[in-house]
């Protein structure tokens, strides 16, 4: 009786742990479809990266040096990202456009905002200097860089070479009028994935796509 009793409580248990977990991966605004009805244009912004290394690797590398693999890895998943929805909105799936990354990061730029400073900025701030309906932005945390530029640069200062894909990432779609949170798209970054960032943004966009907001499919 006992271990039947058990067997239910850890059934309920993992049934209820894996509902969280499917109800947190993905989450879009219950006022989706009215907040975004007149939305034509999107940007996608440059992702806030973050790499981790152990102790040692991080001596011989300055924090400057850090920050600018970083960055250079957060504008591959900006790049990697407008290659999917380019691809994407050629088959004439999406309901909006996307920006050129290219004219987002002039932009930017000109308005003197940037890696360091775009967090003092507001979604709607933002996509007022861009000239947008709303924004795509996120973060992208791994072990190593995916990005073959980014592994390489690390690999000469510290002595490690090649990709990993383990990490997060998150994808989350803003308002530029209101500034709300309209979609987010969570995922654990694993070896299935791929192993460098556009094979694995693909990879998660594809896994996203049934619930991408803007889809022709969900309108």
């Amino acid at each position: 009786m006992r271990r039947t009793l058990f067997v239910l409580v850890l059934l309920a248990l993992l049934t209820s742990l894996g509902s969280y977990a499917q109800t947190k991966e993905i989450y879009t605004n219950p006022a989706f479809a009215t907040i975004a009805k007149e939305h034509k244009k999107l940007a996608i912004l440059p992702f806030e990266a973050s790499i981790g290394m152990r102790p040692n690797q991080m001596k011989t590398m300055t924090p400057e040096r850090i920050k600018e693999i970083e960055k250079n890895e957060g504008l591959a998943v900006q790049s990697a990202l407008q290659t999917y929805f380019l691809k994407e909105s050629g088959k004439d799936d999406y309901t909006v456009s996307f920006q050129d990354a290219n004219t987002t990061n002039a932009l930017l730029l000109k308005n003197n905002i940037t890696a360091e400073n775009i967090k003092s900025f507001t979604p709607g701030e933002l996509a007022k200097v861009l000239g947008v309906d709303g924004l795509i932005m996120g973060t992208f945390k791994t072990d190593k860089p995916m990005s073959d530029g980014a592994s390489l640069a690390l690999g000469l200062a510290v002595g490690f070479y090649g990709s990993t894909n383990s990490g997060k990432t998150a994808i989350n779609i803003y308002d530029g009028a209101s500034g709300e949170l309209l979609w987010k798209y969570e995922k654990t970054l694993s070896r299935g994935l791929g192993s460098d960032t556009s094979t694995i943004i693909n990879t998660i966009m594809r896994k996203a796509s049934k619930r991408f907001p803007y889809s022709k499919l969900k309108a």
